[in-house]
């Protein structure tokens, strides 16, 4: 380490960025800390130096932020889950607020000052119904990665897992501790539902096996293996702001998951495709339209049921894609890339397209085939400000209105959050 990033500068925290750091300047560099609150009065260290960019952390409090509290967390500092439990959560929210507005103005250029309305999470603690549990065989570890590392840090007690996995946390522990040859397993994917919890691989007499969970009308089923987000409290209003008012002939969603918003699109649309590249995910999704009661729906499970919600699968002789037979509702197996360069330009009209793509957003080719299709409205549903920044700016570019932002704290005590977007066709 050189001398300049072994010095120790006192420092006050401006603002928090993207990514949850605090925004500093001092001696001429702009510095990013870690873990800290706005208006901190800090003592830090560099992490490291990139020209005129310095990375820090807390070496002292000199004096705290007026929303600054102690952590509960005994692990805070070195787990590399939670990156907010230094704030009111109040703080938490507004941090989160401004994040989505500054990635809005710097990354998008959109600069219309629309309101973004923040719905807190019913629950700041033991809200987290899924996890991905880190295992180090050799030291007989459980828990996550610690901050910066591949380490994994050592976690007897979480305080955002919903009791139900702490619980489980508990068992697995308890079990590792019992064998004297370790299984050659990296990591564990719990969930946990109505009927349970699913946990992948199957370990300490826990299995994968399938649950599911009630959302306003709909019942949802999945497992370990398949995504569903992990706040469920707050999985109403989410779907609410994501399908708003829409209705008509024609609907897409895109990484459409096990359904979670393909459900009430089916309710509302005459024709709907969901898109998803994950077969267990997209398995839950057949399973979980055969609950749809609209109209005088089939009896579930019934050839009929099949035929009208794309139950049975065919290969296309000319295609790779997965794609359904012909129904109100089509679940499609395919990347949302390949299945747009496909069909994008011979969808015909299309009223509505829903997309909830990876943190990573989307790629060019599903940008360029969602304009291709050119849909009336769109919903674009995020849980990373930046990808959704630079993908809403293409977007706009090509002609769409951005119509209203909300933002849904589906992850308190960390600094990400979900965001809603609703674009339509000038």
């Amino acid at each position: 380490m050189s001398a300049a990033e072994e010095k120790i500068l006192e420092v006050e925290i401006e603002r928090l960025l993207p990514g949850g750091v605090g925004l500093a300047h001092a001696e001429g560099l702009t510095i990013f800390v870690s873990l800290a609150a706005p208006g901190d009065v800090l003592r830090v260290r560099f992490d490291r130096l990139q020209g005129k960019v310095g990375f820090a952390s807390i070496v002292e409090v000199v004096k705290p932020s007026a929303v600054r509290v102690e952590p509960p967390c005994p692990y805070f500092g070195r787990c590399g889950g939670c990156d907010f439990q230094q704030l009111t959560y109040e703080a938490q929210l507004n941090a989160k607020v401004e994040i989505i507005r500054d990635c809005l103005h710097r990354i998008a250029r959109i600069y219309t000052p629309l309101e973004i309305v923040m719905h807190p999470s019913p629950h700041e603690w033991r809200y987290r119904a899924r996890a991905n549990w880190q295992f180090d065989a050799n030291e007989k570890l459980l828990g996550y990665f610690e901050r910066g590392s591949n380490r994994v840090c050592d976690v007897e007690y979480c305080a955002v897992l919903v009791p139900e996995l702490q619980e489980t946390l508990e068992q697995v522990r308890n079990e590792i501790h019992t064998l004297t040859t370790m299984p050659p397993l990296k990591d564990f994917d719990v969930v946990a539902g109505d009927e349970g919890v699913s946990l992948f691989p199957a370990f300490a007499g826990l299995q994968p096996i399938d649950v599911s969970r009630i959302v306003g009308q709909e019942k949802y089923h999945f497992s370990a293996q398949a995504f569903f987000q992990i706040n469920h409290q707050l999985l109403e209003p989410l779907i609410a702001a994501a399908t708003g008012d829409a209705k008509g002939q024609t609907a897409v969603d895109l990484y459409c998951g096990v359904g979670l918003f393909t459900l009430p699109l089916a309710r509302r649309f005459e024709r709907v495709t969901g898109v998803e590249a994950h077969e267990r995910a997209t398995d839950f999704a057949r399973r979980n339209l055969e609950s749809v009661e609209r109209g005088s729906s089939p009896t579930p499970g019934s050839p009929a049921a099949q035929r009208r919600w794309g139950g049975n699968m065919r290969e296309g002789a000319e295609s790779k894609l997965a794609t359904a037979v012909p129904g109100n509702v089509q679940i499609i197996t395919a990347s949302a890339g390949d299945w747009l360069k496909e069909h994008s330009r011979s969808f015909g009209p299309l009223d509505f397209l829903l997309l909830d793509p990876p943190r990573t957003g989307c790629e060019n080719a599903v940008i360029a085939g969602m304009l291709a299709l050119r849909p009336a409205r769109i919903s674009y549903v995020s849980c990373d400000p930046a990808t959704l920044a630079r993908d809403l700016k293409k977007l706009v570019a090509a002609g769409y209105s951005l119509d209203s932002v909300s933002a849904y704290d589906m992850f308190p005590q960390t600094h990400h959050v979900e965001t809603v977007v609703r674009l339509s066709s000038k």
